[in-house]
């Protein structure tokens, strides 16, 4: 299980790869929370629950990507780790519970500030691996 970071000039390409979905959606988390603070600072001091749900994978991968942000940027709730549960029954839908602390930017080393995920260019293969390609808007 891996991400990286693909060169762009204004925004963010991540590619993940994974053994399966759940892992793929996991590594997709971790790599939104390091994109915009230092993961390994924050603290688990509290928790929120969220959920993100999607007709298919790619619906699924932008509303997940969307809730990080949210909890992330607009409540202002540095991400340490997040547990969860992935569910198909007529589309997908994920129930989540992050921990973590208030977002302080100098200790969290607040880096980016993500706008939102796109469709752009966002591509999904689940075979033998899980392959993951999404832009965020930065």
């Amino acid at each position: 299980m891996s991400y990286s970071f693909l060169d762009h000039a204004t925004d963010a390409i991540i590619e993940v790869t994974a053994k399966n979905l759940k892992e793929a959606f996991s590594v997709t988390a971790d790599a939104v929370i390091n994109l915009t603070l230092d993961q390994d600072k924050v603290e688990e001091k509290d928790e929120k629950e969220f959920s993100a749900q999607g007709k298919d994978l790619r619906y699924l991968l932008f509303s997940w990507l969307e809730e990080i942000t949210f909890v992330l940027i607009t409540e202002g709730f540095a991400i340490k780790r997040i547990e969860f549960d992935l569910k198909e029954d007529e589309g997908y839908k994920i129930k989540a519970k992050a921990f973590g602390e208030s977002l302080d930017l100098t200790k969290h080393n607040f880096k980016v500030e993500i706008k939102a995920p796109t469709f752009y260019d966002m591509k999904i293969k689940n075979e033998d691996k899980v392959y993951m390609r999404f832009l965020l808007d930065l």
